[in-house]
């Protein structure tokens, strides 16, 4: 019988993680104590946290480290979720599980909380685009109704022709008036749609958020609607 030295026992009793890719080669090592508390803690602070205050979780890149440590940490999910019968007590498990592998691999978490109001931060990059197509809109109809009221000046001249760019419209025939009040109603109906979308996001959103708020907390719901 050949004796092992006494560094290989060492290593052989080290508790680690070996995760294999499908080229059969090692990703990385992972310390499950380190693991195993990390999760623990994370699911402790995500039972006692408030739904709306919880922070957001980011996309994480599928990389071969990544994906180690979500395999590392699934078997480690079924005593939670065994002991518990609660559907809300498992979406904790779940979040803290989630909020446990962003920690893990150093991922960057907010810790602002999801925030109920709607920030410049929290507006959608679609409605920004909509509020500029508004606001440029509106300058566009304020120098039509100047020109129409006679201001000739160079600025506001080259702004009319812009906005009859690609149509057969001339500044000098007899109906531009005419053409100048169609195209000041078509930029209205436009604005009027645009806003209707962005009103229909806002009451869809407060909807939303006051139905999360509710699960979570009724008397700070009530408050608010007062």
């Amino acid at each position: 019988m050949i004796e092992q030295p006494a560094n290989v026992d060492a290593a052989v009793n080290t508790p680690v993680v070996v995760d294999l890719n499908d080229d059969g080669t090692v990703a990385q090592e992972l310390e499950l104590e380190h693991m195993s508390s990390t999760l623990e803690e994370a699911i402790v602070e995500t039972r006692s946290t408030p739904l709306e205050n919880r922070p957001r979780l980011p996309r994480i890149a599928l990389s071969r480290r990544n994906r180690a440590v979500v395999r590392a940490l699934n078997p480690k999910l079924v005593t939670y979720l065994e002991a518990s019968w609660d559907l809300c007590k498992k979406d904790s498990i779940l979040f803290g599980a989630a909020l446990a592998v962003c920690r893990i691999i150093g991922a960057k978490v907010s810790t602002a909380g999801r925030a109920t109001g709607h920030s410049s931060a929290t507006i959608p990059a679609w409605r920004r685009r909509i509020e500029e197509r508004i606001a440029k809109a509106r300058a566009l109809i304020g120098r039509l109704i100047c020109f129409r009221s006679g201001n000739n000046r160079p600025r506001i001249v080259r702004t009319v022709r812009m906005a009859f760019a690609g149509t057969n419209v001339s500044l000098s025939q007899p109906d531009i008036t005419q053409k100048l009040t169609e195209r000041i109603d078509d930029l209205k109906q436009r604005i009027a749609a645009w806003g209707k979308r962005i009103r229909r996001y806002t009451e869809r959103s407060t909807r939303f958020n006051q139905n999360r708020l509710f699960q979570s907390d009724q008397k700070r719901l009530y408050a608010s609607l007062e």
